[in-house]
Protein backbone atom coordinates (compact mmCIF):
# COMPACT_ATOMS: atom_id res chain seq x y z
CA UNK A 1 0.00 0.00 0.00
CA UNK A 2 2.82 2.40 0.91
CA UNK A 3 4.64 1.49 -2.30
CA UNK A 4 1.57 2.31 -4.39
CA UNK A 5 1.08 5.62 -2.59
CA UNK A 6 4.72 6.53 -3.04
CA UNK A 7 4.50 5.75 -6.78
CA UNK A 8 1.35 7.85 -7.26
CA UNK A 9 2.34 10.83 -5.12
CA UNK A 10 6.09 11.03 -5.78
CA UNK A 11 6.78 9.38 -9.12
CA UNK A 12 3.82 10.18 -11.41
CA UNK A 13 2.67 13.11 -9.24
CA UNK A 14 -1.03 12.24 -8.93
CA UNK A 15 -2.44 13.69 -5.71
CA UNK A 16 -5.99 12.26 -5.69
CA UNK A 17 -7.02 9.95 -2.86
CA UNK A 18 -6.17 6.28 -3.35
CA UNK A 19 -9.11 4.18 -2.17
CA UNK A 20 -7.81 0.63 -1.92
CA UNK A 21 -9.03 -1.71 0.81
CA UNK A 22 -6.16 -2.97 2.92
CA UNK A 23 -5.98 -6.46 4.37
CA UNK A 24 -7.55 -6.95 7.78
CA UNK A 25 -4.99 -7.00 10.54
CA UNK A 26 -4.70 -9.80 13.06
CA UNK A 27 -6.61 -8.67 16.13
CA UNK A 28 -5.47 -11.40 18.53
CA UNK A 29 -4.69 -10.19 22.04
CA UNK A 30 -1.12 -10.47 23.40
CA UNK A 31 -0.36 -13.35 25.79
CA UNK A 32 0.26 -11.89 29.25
CA UNK A 33 1.90 -13.54 32.25
CA UNK A 34 0.38 -12.37 35.51
CA UNK A 35 2.56 -11.08 38.34
CA UNK A 36 2.57 -14.39 40.21
CA UNK A 37 3.66 -16.22 37.04
CA UNK A 38 6.46 -13.70 36.48
CA UNK A 39 7.76 -14.33 40.01
CA UNK A 40 7.60 -18.10 39.49
CA UNK A 41 9.32 -17.83 36.11
CA UNK A 42 12.24 -15.79 37.45
CA UNK A 43 12.65 -17.64 40.76
CA UNK A 44 12.69 -21.03 38.99
CA UNK A 45 15.80 -19.96 37.05
CA UNK A 46 18.92 -20.92 39.02
CA UNK A 47 21.54 -19.61 36.59
CA UNK A 48 22.28 -16.01 37.63
CA UNK A 49 22.88 -14.73 34.08
CA UNK A 50 19.72 -16.39 32.79
CA UNK A 51 17.70 -14.99 35.69
CA UNK A 52 19.02 -11.49 34.95
CA UNK A 53 18.13 -11.84 31.26
CA UNK A 54 14.51 -12.66 32.10
CA UNK A 55 14.31 -10.05 34.87
CA UNK A 56 15.64 -7.27 32.65
CA UNK A 57 13.50 -8.26 29.67
CA UNK A 58 10.39 -8.04 31.86
CA UNK A 59 11.46 -5.16 34.12
CA UNK A 60 12.57 -2.92 31.23
CA UNK A 61 10.13 -4.08 28.53
CA UNK A 62 12.82 -5.30 26.13
CA UNK A 63 12.54 -7.26 22.90
CA UNK A 64 14.72 -10.36 22.71
CA UNK A 65 16.98 -8.65 20.12
CA UNK A 66 17.44 -5.69 22.49
CA UNK A 67 18.51 -7.98 25.33
CA UNK A 68 21.22 -9.76 23.33
CA UNK A 69 22.49 -6.51 21.73
CA UNK A 70 22.70 -4.59 25.02
CA UNK A 71 26.22 -3.34 25.78
CA UNK A 72 27.84 -2.33 29.06
CA UNK A 73 28.04 1.32 27.94
CA UNK A 74 24.25 1.36 27.44
CA UNK A 75 23.63 0.71 31.15
CA UNK A 76 23.36 3.65 33.54
CA UNK A 77 23.26 2.00 36.96
CA UNK A 78 23.17 5.26 38.94
CA UNK A 79 20.11 6.58 37.12
CA UNK A 80 18.55 3.12 36.66
CA UNK A 81 18.16 3.58 32.92
CA UNK A 82 19.05 1.73 29.73
CA UNK A 83 19.85 3.38 26.41
CA UNK A 84 18.37 1.11 23.75
CA UNK A 85 20.08 1.91 20.46
CA UNK A 86 18.75 1.38 16.96
CA UNK A 87 15.79 -0.70 18.09
CA UNK A 88 12.85 -1.54 15.81
CA UNK A 89 12.49 1.24 13.27
CA UNK A 90 16.15 2.20 13.91
CA UNK A 91 15.14 4.46 16.78
CA UNK A 92 16.88 5.01 20.11
CA UNK A 93 14.96 5.15 23.37
CA UNK A 94 15.52 5.26 27.11
CA UNK A 95 13.87 2.74 29.38
CA UNK A 96 14.07 1.82 33.06
CA UNK A 97 16.10 -0.69 35.09
CA UNK A 98 14.24 -2.42 37.95
CA UNK A 99 15.80 -1.43 41.28
CA UNK A 100 15.50 -5.04 42.48
CA UNK A 101 18.20 -6.19 40.06
CA UNK A 102 20.46 -3.14 40.38
CA UNK A 103 23.11 -4.86 42.53
CA UNK A 104 23.22 -8.08 40.48
CA UNK A 105 23.50 -6.12 37.25
CA UNK A 106 26.21 -3.89 38.70
CA UNK A 107 28.25 -6.93 39.75
CA UNK A 108 27.85 -8.45 36.28
CA UNK A 109 29.17 -5.42 34.39
CA UNK A 110 31.67 -4.14 36.97
CA UNK A 111 35.17 -3.46 35.53
CA UNK A 112 34.18 -4.75 32.09
CA UNK A 113 34.94 -3.05 28.80
CA UNK A 114 32.12 -0.60 27.89
CA UNK A 115 31.96 -2.09 24.38
CA UNK A 116 31.29 -5.62 25.67
CA UNK A 117 27.85 -7.19 25.60
CA UNK A 118 26.08 -7.28 28.96
CA UNK A 119 25.12 -10.92 28.35
CA UNK A 120 27.99 -12.51 26.40
CA UNK A 121 27.82 -16.08 25.15
CA UNK A 122 30.07 -18.75 26.63
CA UNK A 123 32.16 -18.68 23.44
CA UNK A 124 32.48 -14.90 23.42
CA UNK A 125 30.48 -12.36 21.47
CA UNK A 126 26.76 -11.93 21.99
CA UNK A 127 24.10 -14.48 22.74
CA UNK A 128 21.86 -15.52 19.87
CA UNK A 129 18.17 -14.66 20.11
CA UNK A 130 17.49 -18.40 19.88
CA UNK A 131 19.54 -19.04 23.03
CA UNK A 132 17.61 -16.31 24.91
CA UNK A 133 14.32 -17.84 23.74
CA UNK A 134 15.48 -21.28 24.96
CA UNK A 135 16.23 -19.74 28.37
CA UNK A 136 12.64 -18.50 28.48
CA UNK A 137 11.17 -21.85 27.36
CA UNK A 138 13.17 -23.74 30.01
CA UNK A 139 12.04 -21.29 32.70
CA UNK A 140 8.41 -21.73 31.63
CA UNK A 141 8.77 -25.49 31.90
CA UNK A 142 10.40 -25.32 35.35
CA UNK A 143 7.77 -22.87 36.59
CA UNK A 144 5.01 -25.18 35.19
CA UNK A 145 3.31 -22.35 33.32
CA UNK A 146 1.09 -23.75 30.57
CA UNK A 147 0.28 -20.54 28.69
CA UNK A 148 1.21 -20.24 25.01
CA UNK A 149 3.72 -17.52 25.86
CA UNK A 150 6.95 -16.49 24.14
CA UNK A 151 9.93 -14.36 25.18
CA UNK A 152 8.01 -11.36 23.82
CA UNK A 153 5.30 -12.03 26.43
CA UNK A 154 7.68 -10.52 29.01
CA UNK A 155 7.46 -7.20 27.13
CA UNK A 156 3.67 -7.55 26.85
CA UNK A 157 3.48 -8.21 30.60
CA UNK A 158 5.68 -5.18 31.39
CA UNK A 159 3.30 -2.88 29.48
CA UNK A 160 0.16 -4.42 30.97
CA UNK A 161 1.40 -4.28 34.56
CA UNK A 162 2.50 -0.64 34.19
CA UNK A 163 -1.00 0.27 32.99
CA UNK A 164 -2.50 -1.68 35.90
CA UNK A 165 -0.29 0.39 38.23
CA UNK A 166 -1.84 3.56 36.81
CA UNK A 167 1.10 4.70 34.67
CA UNK A 168 -0.06 7.07 31.91
CA UNK A 169 -0.30 5.31 28.55
CA UNK A 170 1.90 7.99 26.92
CA UNK A 171 4.79 7.08 29.25
CA UNK A 172 4.26 3.39 28.53
CA UNK A 173 4.35 4.20 24.80
CA UNK A 174 7.65 6.03 25.31
CA UNK A 175 9.23 3.20 27.32
CA UNK A 176 8.22 0.64 24.71
CA UNK A 177 9.34 2.83 21.81
CA UNK A 178 6.01 2.59 19.99
CA UNK A 179 5.64 5.14 17.22
CA UNK A 180 1.84 4.94 17.23
CA UNK A 181 -0.24 5.17 20.42
CA UNK A 182 -2.68 2.63 18.94
CA UNK A 183 -0.01 -0.06 19.27
CA UNK A 184 0.19 0.64 23.01
CA UNK A 185 -3.59 0.92 23.40
CA UNK A 186 -4.11 -2.78 22.69
CA UNK A 187 -2.79 -3.50 26.18
CA UNK A 188 -5.81 -1.72 27.64
CA UNK A 189 -7.91 -4.62 26.30
CA UNK A 190 -6.18 -7.07 28.64
CA UNK A 191 -5.96 -4.76 31.65
CA UNK A 192 -9.47 -3.34 31.99
CA UNK A 193 -10.20 -3.31 35.77
CA UNK A 194 -13.90 -2.55 35.22
CA UNK A 195 -14.23 -5.68 33.11
CA UNK A 196 -12.57 -7.77 35.81
CA UNK A 197 -15.00 -6.47 38.44
CA UNK A 198 -18.04 -7.76 36.52
CA UNK A 199 -19.40 -10.95 38.08
CA UNK A 200 -20.69 -13.72 35.87
CA UNK A 201 -24.47 -14.32 36.23
CA UNK A 202 -23.83 -18.06 36.66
Amino acid sequence: MNSIKFYYYNVIKISQKIDIKSAKRNKSLPVILNREEIIRLISSTRNNKHRLILSLAYGAGLRVSEVVNLKVKDVDINNLTLHIKKAKGKKDRITIIPEKIKNDLEVMIDSRDPKEYVFPSERGGKLTTRTAQKIFINAMRKAKIKKDATFHSLRHSFATHLLENGVDIRYVQELLGHQNIRTTQRYTQVTNPRLRNIKSPL
